[in-house]
């Protein structure tokens, strides 16, 4: 099967969801959030530097979920149009 390369806009998203985890994964070692999403630390770093523009939903969940941030959080810093005014962001629980 050929795979069908990414689009520009497909891959500038890739790098604000990079800078989104980088940033609230904060202080906290890559290897730890990596072992505690049960993903290895070289799919989160292709993830942060945008290398893996368009992960699986259940990774960039995992890693959602170690580093308590909602997927709501993360659709809207990534398209801010596409998530509805009335639902205010909120961390998840």
């Amino acid at each position: 099967m050929v795979r069908v390369p990414l689009t520009a806009e497909e891959l500038e998203r890739g790098q604000r969801l990079g800078e989104l985890l980088r940033s609230a994964r904060g202080e906290t070692s890559m290897v730890q959030v990596a072992l505690d999403a049960g993903i290895s630390v070289e799919t989160l770093r292709k993830i942060e530097t945008g290398r893996i523009a368009t992960p699986a939903f259940f990774t960039i969940t995992a890693v959602a979920r170690v580093l308590d941030i909602s997927l709501d959080d993360i659709a809207a810093a990534l398209d801010p149009d596409a998530v509805s005014p009335d639902r205010a962001p909120r961390r998840a629980s």
